[in-house]
């Protein structure tokens, strides 16, 4: 942990003093080159006020701007062509907003003076930044190469394609980054590993266990592929540990295009890819998520007041009503909601709403129709606990009930949960285990196909939703 972050800090050192180092170059450039040229003489070279400001809040731009894009994301794991490609990326980005905050209203002779100013402080950066990233992944690339830096993985399956995979790795001059500390196996019978030293850690069914005690990054299933069903079962043991999953493909996955190299020399594998949207979307999601629940909260605090006065007047007890959920990495929080229900509705243990549930208020009816009893759910989503969108949180109570009939309910706890959902706008609130599980399919589809236009899509459909009063 102490040398992933002593890594991080070296990019982040790196990036603060070559965007500082650009930004002065820039400066010179600016005052020794182009101010002549705008004011038809020479320009004497004072560093004032403004170039020490932009000197302390440029580089504290680009530093949020690459925690933004993922630049400080899976640090032992770069490579060189990601490395030019990232860097580029952020450069353009960054160099435009800056151009456009803070050069476009110079005062010019002519036009030339602002594509010098730009291509100027692009190629500026972009060396001073690149070239110093590019010496520390080469660095870690060669650590790698050389097993002075390894990822602890456990192979799952012991038998000879599992044997095949474990000697091949091994037998690379140059690493991959698998340092394998021991395997899971599938059968009584797959367990050829032990012949080659490699100690047996457990069953399929006990990897989250493993994991957590071995401190594992990745894992290899050695599986055949054709044996879907034991995939299924190990892929939903290890949703939401974190590790990376990689598979090993046969002919049919290698000519279906599902294997993607990212190394010549590596073993081919399907790797399962760990992020649902690039880390720049996750941002401007949170980013939206806090804009729009502040501006939701500021708009609504009239309605929330009407409601407060139409909840209490329609039955005794709090205006607002608390309820453990489970949500993303399966931690539990507290939901907030207007309270819809009559107080001891729940005396016998815990219930799912129906229609014509006698336990609703005639007000709390009228709220779960237009969706208004989950409006203060907004504060959720401020503290992080929820996403305007995602898969709506449930008790343990109704997961464990799910998890029955339904084990991939796991992959839901990827994500924040959310106020609404794309199974919560086909299906409204589900009333049994049956429809929670029909729901479940498009919220994993929902995450599967996550990205910031199906939350656009999601929200204007709810929208509707509370505007017809047509919630279920």
């Amino acid at each position: 942990m102490m040398d992933r972050r002593n890594q991080v800090a070296k990019y982040v050192l790196s990036d603060i003093l070559g965007s500082a180092a650009a930004w002065t170059l820039f400066y010179i450039y600016r005052k020794l080159s182009l101010e002549p040229i705008k004011f038809g003489h020479a320009v004497p070279l004072e560093f004032d006020a403004n170039f020490y400001k932009g000197l302390v809040i440029i580089p504290l731009f680009w530093f949020g701007l690459y925690t933004v894009i993922g630049g400080y994301r899976d640090i032992f794991r770069r490579y060189r062509i990601k490395e030019l490609g990232q860097t580029l990326l952020i450069t353009i980005v960054g160099v435009v907003v800056i151009f456009f905050t803070l050069l476009l209203d110079d005062q010019v002779a002519n036009y030339t003076y602002y594509y010098r100013s730009f291509l100027a402080l692009l190629l500026l950066h972009f060396a001073f930044t690149f070239l110093p990233r590019f010496i520390l992944t080469s660095i870690t690339v060669s650590r790698v190469h050389d097993r002075k830096i390894g990822f602890n993985t456990v192979l799952v399956g012991g038998n000879e394609r599992a044997l095949a995979v474990f000697e091949e790795i091994q037998g690379m001059r140059r690493s991959p980054g698998n340092r394998f500390i021991g395997f899971a196996n599938v059968n009584g019978g797959d367990q050829l590993l032990t012949t080659v030293g490699l100690p047996r850690l457990g069953k399929w069914n006990e990897l989250r266990t493993i994991i957590g005690q071995h401190d594992v990054e990745e894992v290899i299933v050695a599986v055949d592929s054709g044996e879907h069903a034991h995939i299924s079962r190990i892929m939903n043991e290890l949703e939401g540990t974190g590790v990376r999953v990689k598979i090993i493909p046969d002919m049919y996955d290698i000519l279906a295009g599902s294997v993607k190299m990212t190394s010549i020399f590596g073993t081919p594998l399907i790797e399962v890819n760990p992020e649902i949207m690039p880390a720049w979307q996750f941002s401007l999601k949170r980013i939206v998520d806090i804009s729009l629940s502040l501006l939701a909260l500021l708009i609504l605090l009239p309605l929330f007041m009407v409601l407060g006065v139409l909840v209490k007047w329609s039955s005794a007890g709090p205006i607002f009503f608390r309820q453990e959920r489970i949500g993303k990495y399966g931690r539990p929080f507290h939901i907030y909601k207007f309270r819809s229900m009559y107080c001891d509705a729940e005396k016998d243990g815990p219930q799912l709403s129906s229609s014509n549930d006698p336990r609703i208020t005639p007000i709390g009816r009228w709220m779960r129709r237009t969706r208004m009893d989950e409006v203060p759910q907004f504060w959720n989503v401020l503290k992080g606990d929820m996403s305007l969108v995602g898969p709506r949180p449930e008790r343990q109570h109704f997961i464990d009930a799910i998890m029955e009939v339904a084990p991939h309910y796991r992959h839901l706890h990827k994500v924040r949960p959310g106020i609404t959902s794309w199974g919560q706008v086909k299906f409204g609130y589900a009333e049994n285990v049956d429809q929670m599980v029909r729901r479940l399919k498009y919220d994993i589809l929902y995450i599967e196909n996550m990205s910031l236009a199906v939350d656009l899509k999601i929200l204007a459909y709810t929208v509707l939703i509370i505007l017809k009063g047509d919630g279920k």
